[in-house]
């Protein structure tokens, strides 16, 4: 082991943009359709909240383009909210990631790859005589333990391939995007294509007269559009590991958010063109399904089902290897700030902090075994959405605080589209706690054990 603690540039504009992409494209763009269609009961409605979602996102996105342009580095928001609000609003945040935001996402993208490769390969059940032992019949570690275990075994390997340097980590995430854009490129082609797409269905506003479209319907359904967008933010981890990072980190965002909400918007309206949206809701009521496989079940049979299983093993294990790669990044940057376990900020021989991803992967196979898929990415969102809105929120400080500092990229549309992004925010997490009260519950709970936590590291500092 090193203590060596200069990481190295070496990651372009490309790999960033592929890095940006690999961390938001994962379970999301082939399972949140259907929950979408449960909330909303319209496939022109669901498509509305895809638009809005990613409009929503990217809106947040250049709002943090604008601060990541002034002050990228390694660590993200850990890094910008020092500038902003302080030592202790950045350690919570740190903290928040750690305990349940960027583990809970790598946690639930692991656990649908699994969830895929039993549907391909029929797993023996493991310790199903502790199916039913719980902690306050609330957490089932034991449920289904042969498909989390295959999770934790995925992201312990994918761990291990990142303990082995940020190049052959980038590699592969650039290998399996490609793979991963032509699959679903492909779902888009042979899909409208077929007898059975219907496209103007897609677009039908129309609902049942006992269900009608509210807005609170909306925002609980832009909840699963959000998971979907979740990670496009992970570029900023690595910023300290990359070329020009002023411009590269908030084009890289930008760019890549722009092909993803592209890609998600045509993928889904194919979905909603082949398959009816009372068989959608059908999918949705069993939570085993997966809605792009159902899909492709429809006109390609079981062919079609294989080959969808397939892509989306690549997906998720894309996605998985990609949110792994940058989220360590936070924890070593907190450990040099002494705010942190101190073994966590140490290099590697392959110089990338191997301990803070080896800690990383403990906690994320913890959460494996603590909920379901869509508790956890109910609980990541609400938590996620309280510091993008903190994040809005600084370029409205940055700009009074330091008024004369360069900013290579400013924000446009500034103040109005801040200030919208920071109200969406308020009443995103209003909502969730309404409309998801357990979730949030344990995301607030995680996020404020940071407060102590905080005090105990601060007295370790200063001894």
């Amino acid at each position: 082991m090193t203590v060596s603690s200069q990481l190295n540039r070496s990651l372009g504009l490309r790999v960033a943009i592929i890095v940006v992409m690999s961390n938001i494209i994962g379970s999301g763009v082939y399972k949140k359709v259907a929950p979408m269609v449960g909330e909303l009961h319209s496939s022109g409605w669901v498509l509305i909240c895809w638009l809005l979602g990613g409009l929503i996102t990217l809106m947040g996105a250049l709002c943090n383009a604008e601060i990541a342009s002034m002050l990228a580095d390694t660590g993200g928001e850990y890094t910008y909210y020092k500038k902003i609000y302080g030592r202790f609003f950045s350690f919570l945040y740190g903290w928040s990631n750690f305990a349940a935001i960027k583990t809970a996402a790598i946690a639930s993208i692991a656990y649908v790859f699994a969830q895929s490769f039993q549907s391909m390969v029929q797993l023996p059940p493991i310790l199903s005589s502790w199916s039913d032992w719980h902690i306050g019949g609330i957490f089932y570690p034991f449920e289904g333990f042969e498909v989390k275990l295959v999770a934790i075994l995925l992201i312990a390997l994918l761990t291990w391939v990142n303990t082995t340097g940020l190049k052959t980590g980038a590699g592969l995430s650039t290998v399996l995007m490609i793979l991963v854009v032509a699959g679903i490129l492909l779902i888009v082609g042979f899909g409208s294509s077929s007898p059975e797409a219907q496209l103007s269905s897609a677009f039908s506003l129309e609902t049942p007269p006992a269900k009608p479209v509210t807005v609170s319907a909306v925002f609980t359904a832009m909840l699963a559009a959000f998971w979907a967008y979740e990670g496009w933010n992970s570029v900023g981890f690595i910023g300290g590991e990359i070329k020009n990072p002023n411009r590269n980190v908030p084009l890289s965002i930008t760019i890549g958010l722009l092909l993803v909400i592209s890609l998600y918007f045509i993928v889904n309206m194919t979905y909603l063109a082949v398959m009816p949206i009372q068989d959608m809701e059908i999918v949705n009521s069993n939570t085993n399904q997966i809605a792009a496989i159902e899909v492709m079940r429809v006109f390609s049979g079981s062919t079609g089902v294989f080959l969808i299983s397939i892509l989306i093993l690549l997906t998720t294990l894309g996605c998985t290897h990609a949110t792994i790669l940058s989220n360590a990044r936070t924890y070593y940057a907190m450990s040099n700030e002494k705010l942190f376990f101190r073994w966590i900020g140490n290099l590697n021989k392959a110089k990338v902090p191997g301990n803070s991803l080896w800690f990383q992967c403990i906690w994320a196979g913890l959460l494996v075994l603590s909920g379901t898929f869509d508790q956890l990415t109910d609980m990541l969102i609400f938590a996620a959405f309280i510091y993008y809105g903190a994040t809005t929120l600084g370029v409205f400080i940055l700009r009074k605080k330091m008024p004369d500092a360069s900013r290579p990229y400013k924000v446009w549309g500034y103040p109005v589209v801040p200030a919208l992004f920071i109200l969406f925010c308020v009443i995103l997490v209003v909502n969730t706690l309404i409309q998801r009260p357990r979730e949030a519950g344990i995301g607030l709970a995680l996020i404020l054990l940071g407060v102590p936590l905080y005090g105990w590291f601060n007295r370790r500092k200063k001894n």
